[in-house]
C-alpha cells in the first residue's frame, strides 16, 4: 500500500492543480474581447432565413406546414406564449446592441427590449412558490476571442448561443442551436450582423 505521505503529495498536487485551472477560467471570463460590443443590424443575406428553419423543425416533428410557392407572409411563426418570447427576439429581430457591464453584459433587441446576460458565475434558483415569478435567465463565458451564451427561457427549454467577430470586427456571427419547451427537434440557425458605424457602447 502506498505511503500516507505519498498520498497527501498527491492530493495537494491535484488540489493546486485544480485551483490553477480554475484560476485561468476566472481569467478568461475576466477579459472581454471588446470587439463583441456595439450597435449591430441583420444582413439578411449572409444569415438563415428564420421561418426556413423553424418550419424545417417542425416538419421533422412530424407537423403539417405548408409550403409557400410565391412568397410567404414574413415572420410568420413568430408570436406565441409570452414565456417563449426571448425565442422570437435572437431568432427575428433585426437589430441588437452589445453592452460591457460589471458581472453582466446587456443585449438590446429590437422595440428596447433588453436581455440580461450574466457572467459572474451566478446561478438560477426558483423555490416552488416563485414559479410564477420566473423571468428568462442567460448566463456567458469566454473560450479565447469567441462568447458563448446559454439562456433559459420560462417555457422550461433552452438555447446555446455562439458570438465570433468577422472581418475584422465589422461583422458579428452568431450560431443559434434552440430547443423550446414542447419541441422534439431543435432549430440551428446562423445569424450575421453588420456593425453600424460611430456608435457608442456605454
Amino acid at each position: 500500500m502506498p505511503q500516507k505521505s505519498h498520498i497527501k503529495a498527491q492530493c495537494r498536487y491535484l488540489l493546486a492543480l485544480l485551483l490553477c485551472l480554475g484560476f485561468y477560467s476566472v481569467q478568461a471570463q475576466e477579459n472581454p474581447s471588446p470587439a463583441h460590443f456595439g450597435r449591430w443590424v441583420i444582413n439578411t443575406e449572409l444569415s438563415d432565413n428564420t421561418d426556413k428553419k423553424v418550419g424545417s423543425a417542425l416538419r421533422a416533428m412530424g407537423k403539417k406546414v405548408s409550403r409557400c410557392w410565391l412568397r410567404c407572409e414574413e415572420d410568420r411563426f413568430r408570436g406565441g406564449p409570452a414565456e417563449q418570447e426571448l425565442y422570437d427576439r435572437i431568432s427575428y429581430d433585426k437589430t441588437l446592441t452589445t453592452q460591457f457591464g460589471e458581472g453582466q453584459y446587456l443585449f438590446t433587441y429590437d422595440d428596447n427590449y433588453k436581455r440580461p446576460v450574466y457572467t459572474d458565475g451566478r446561478s438560477q434558483s426558483v423555490s416552488l412558490t416563485g414559479l410564477d415569478t420566473v423571468k428568462d435567465f442567460s448566463f456567458a463565458h469566454w473560450e479565447g476571442k469567441t462568447l458563448l451564451v446559454e439562456a433559459r427561457p420560462r417555457d422550461g427549454g433552452f438555447a446555446n448561443e455562439t458570438y465570433t467577430i468577422l472581418d475584422a470586427g465589422k461583422r458579428l456571427r452568431v450560431e443559434m442551436y434552440i430547443h423550446p419547451e414542447g419541441f422534439t427537434e431543435a432549430i440551428e440557425l446562423v445569424r450575421v450582423y453588420d456593425r453600424v458605424a460611430n456608435n457608442s457602447t456605454d
